[in-house]
């Protein structure tokens, strides 16, 4: 209810195994987990999600926290840890909060798979010169070490940039980067 209020689809599951099964049809979001659940607790239920590359954010509820549950639940990975009874506005912050946090991560996602998708259309050589430029070198310098001519240099990082669909060679640097993140 908290949810629909908020403008935000919800969709409960009768237990942790019910979520594994339909895990695969989840679409982004963020899970609220209770310590206390039917045929797996929160947090084993974090640990499965964590060994399956489950993205999405957890959230634990719980009546019973003690410092080490907290301990344990942040360092399986949940974005927060909240004991019942719980203000609502808080956690539908929270919530937000978590949301926001998921749709940056996806979106970064999508830009270092189009940044491996763009360079991957590069040769070895202008990958090679990319990573030189990347590192700071001026074109004569990269000329020198690869026995080849300044010209050929400039050449190969007109091809780069139109390969890589950019305009500036700081974007160049920002999709070498976000590949090396990957």
């Amino acid at each position: 209810m908290l949810a629909r209020a908020e403008g935000l689809q919800s969709k409960p599951y009768a237990s942790a195994r019910a979520f594994l099964d339909a895990m695969e049809k989840a679409g982004p979001g963020c899970l609220l987990l209770d310590i206390c659940m039917p045929d797996m607790s929160g947090l084993e239920l974090q640990e499965e999600l964590k060994k399956r590359a489950c993205p999405l954010p957890v959230i634990i509820l719980t009546g019973h926290g003690d410092v080490p549950t907290a301990v344990r639940a942040m360092q399986a990975g949940a974005q927060d840890f909240i004991e019942k009874p719980f203000d609502s506005e808080d956690l539908m912050e929270r919530v937000h909060r978590c949301l926001d946090n998921e749709a940056r991560g996806r979106r970064l996602d999508q830009l270092r798979q189009e940044a491996s998708n763009r360079i991957t259309r590069l040769t070895p050589r202008e990958s090679q010169i990319m990573e030189l430029l990347v590192a700071g070198r001026r074109n004569k310098e990269i000329a020198q070490e690869l026995f080849i001519s300044f010209r050929t240099v400039e050449l190969h990082r007109a091809k780069i940039m139109e390969k890589l669909e950019t305009k500036s060679f700081s974007d160049v640097v920002r999709m070498s980067l976000l590949h090396n993140m990957g």
